[in-house]
């Protein structure tokens, strides 16, 4: 880490789902527990390793969102906890003065988190694998014509220079820790001069 860098502040945030999430995840868990089961009875567990990875990927989405699970009872579900404080965060942060990348690794997600911050009247720009002109956008962000960053992991993981940066929050951290610190450097290298907080 270069010296000349400020303070880098990491923190946990907590986020308990309730009600109706709660109760979607733990109904995808038990139906998961047994496939994962069934899979690992028939084949192995070598030999399983995509079914578990499944059911991982679908606790995963449910813990950011309902709407990102593909199954029918997932779209009775109303509300996310975890959105619900983010968007508390952003406000709060917004206010600060604060300047924010939002990384996830669910362009889906991105694109839900998108739509519930235009509702709230927070302009944005957002980057994604299907981003035509990345450029202008790390622009309009760099420039200060955007204060929230949303960017997937895929695409915003490496390559990128983001210093007006000075929170990152990363909606749902990464199998890979060392592509989530590469993500959160995009904030936290030469150029930065305020101190960088990381949720």
């Amino acid at each position: 880490v270069a010296k000349e860098l400020p303070p880098k502040t990491e923190m946990v945030r907590p986020v308990t789902i309730t009600s109706g999430q709660r109760e979607l995840y733990e109904s995808i868990r038990i139906s998961a527990h047994a496939d994962v089961r069934k899979a690992i009875r028939a084949k192995g567990l070598e030999a399983s390793t995509i079914p578990v990875l499944d059911a991982l990927m679908k606790l995963r989405q449910v813990c950011c969102d309902p709407r990102l699970v593909p199954v029918p009872a997932a779209q009775k579900v109303k509300g996310s906890a975890k959105l619900d404080t983010l968007i508390d965060m952003v406000h709060q942060l917004l206010g600060a003065g604060r300047r924010i990348l939002i990384f996830s690794q669910f362009a889906r997600m991105l694109a839900i988190i998108s739509e519930t911050l235009l509702g709230d009247g927070i302009g944005h720009v957002t980057l994604t694998g299907a981003t035509r002109n990345r450029q202008e956008k790390i622009d309009a962000f760099q420039q200060g014509r955007a204060d929230v960053f949303l960017i997937s992991l895929k695409a915003g993981g490496t390559g990128l220079t983001l210093t007006r940066a000075d929170t990152v929050i990363h909606y749902d951290p990464w199998w890979n820790p060392a592509a989530q610190a590469q993500a959160t450097d995009r904030a936290y290298r030469i150029g930065q001069k305020n101190p960088v907080f990381v949720y």
